[in-house]
C-alpha cells in the first residue's frame, strides 16, 4: 500500500503520496462526524472492511485482517509479537525522546513511555509519514491546511502503565458485559459508568498507548497498527451484538457529529455515511451486521 500511487488527487491532497495516505486522508476528513458518535462504531467498521478489501485486491493479500486482542500483553506491549520489532512485527518503540510528551499520558497523570522518537527496529523503521500532526484544533474543526505536506518520521512512545490500566482482561470482559448501547458506547470511551474515576475506556486508552501519532484523532491511521486496534474494536462490538441479537444487532444511539451536540439529529438505520474517494455512500443499516450486505466474516 506504501508503494502504490494514491487514487486522491495530489493538488488537492499534497500530503498524500501513497494508496495507504488515501485512507489516513479520509479519516482526517471526516473525524469531526466518527468520532463519539452515533456512527463511530459503523463508520470504522466499514473502514477497516475497505482497507482488508484493498490488501487483496490491490496487493494480492490472500489472508484477513487481524486485530489487536488488547488484553493479551496488556502488562509488556514490548513483549507482544506486534510490537517487538522483530521483521514479522508492526515494529517496536520509538528511539528515546524525553522532550516527546503524550498529551494522553499527561491528562492521566501516569509516567510517559520511553520512548517518543523515530521507529526503528522491525518493517516500519524509518516510515515517513505526511499527514497532520493535528494537535486537537480549536473546537475540532478542521484545519484549512488539514492535507499539507509535513514529511517526517513515525514515532512510538509505548506506554506500559497505560496498557495495564484500560487496556486488561477485567477492562474487556466488563465491555462485553455492557447493558446497552448506551453503556457499551461510555465504556468503550470513558469507561464503566459505575467507575468515573478510571477517566479512559480501551479505545482511547489504546491510541494513547503507542504515543503521539496512534494518538493524534485525526490522522492517527498512519500508525500501521490502527488498523488492527480498531479490528479489536469492531471484533468487541461484533460479540456483544451476538450475545443478544434481538435487541443488540441494531441497536444505535448518538447524532452523527463528535460528542454529540444536542442540535443534531439522531442517527437512523437511514442516517447516510460518507467514505470519500474509498467507497460510495452506505446507511447505517449496511454496516450492522458482518455476515449482511457487503460483508461476510466473523471473528474468533
Amino acid at each position: 500500500m506504501n508503494r502504490l500511487p494514491p487514487k486522491l488527487a495530489t493538488s488537492l491532497y499534497p500530503g498524500v503520496h501513497s494508496r495507504r495516505e488515501d485512507f489516513v486522508a479520509t479519516h482526517i476528513n471526516y473525524t469531526t462526524q466518527i468520532h463519539a458518535s452515533g456512527i463511530f462504531l459503523g463508520w470504522h467498521r466499514h473502514f477497516i472492511w475497505l482497507w482488508e478489501q484493498a490488501l487483496r485486491d490491490e496487493c494480492q493479500y490472500s489472508g484477513s485482517l487481524p486485530y489487536w486482542n488488547w488484553a493479551l500483553w496488556a502488562s509488556d506491549m514490548t513483549t507482544s509479537p506486534l510490537f517487538d520489532g522483530s521483521n514479522t512485527s508492526l515494529s517496536g518503540d520509538g528511539l528515546p525522546d524525553p522532550t516527546q510528551i503524550v498529551p494522553g499520558v499527561a491528562g492521566l497523570g501516569l509516567p510517559q513511555g520511553n520512548g517518543g522518537g523515530c521507529v526503528h527496529s522491525g518493517p516500519f523503521a524509518g516510515l515517513e509519514v505526511h499527514l497532520g500532526p493535528f494537535h486537537f484544533p480549536k473546537d475540532y474543526q478542521l484545519p484549512e491546511n488539514a492535507f499539507a505536506d509535513n514529511p517526517r518520521c513515525l514515532t512510538r512512545n509505548i506506554n506500559n502503565y497505560v496498557s495495564r490500566l484500560y487496556m486488561n482482561q477485567t477492562v474487556v470482559d466488563r465491555l462485553l458485559a455492557s447493558s446497552d448501547i448506551v453503556d457499551f458506547q461510555h465504556t468503550i470511551y470513558h469507561g464503566p459508568i459505575e467507575n468515573p474515576s478510571q477517566k479512559r475506556g480501551p479505545h482511547p486508552a489504546t491510541h494513547i498507548s503507542l504515543g503521539m501519532d496512534l494518538e493524534d484523532l485525526f490522522a492517527s491511521p498512519q500508525d500501521p497498527s490502527f488498523m488492527l486496534h480498531h479490528g479489536m474494536v469492531d471484533r468487541m462490538w461484533t460479540m456483544w451484538q451476538e450475545s443478544d441479537e434481538g435487541d443488540r444487532r441494531w441497536a444505535l444511539n448518538g447524532t452523527d457529529r463528535l460528542n454529540n451536540p444536542p442540535t443534531s439529529p439522531p442517527v437512523t438505520l437511514d442516517t447516510w455515511v460518507e467514505f470519500g474517494a474509498l467507497d460510495r455512500p452506505r446507511q447505517l443499516r449496511e454496516l450492522m451486521d458482518p455476515l449482511a450486505a457487503s460483508y461476510c466474516y466473523h471473528y474468533s
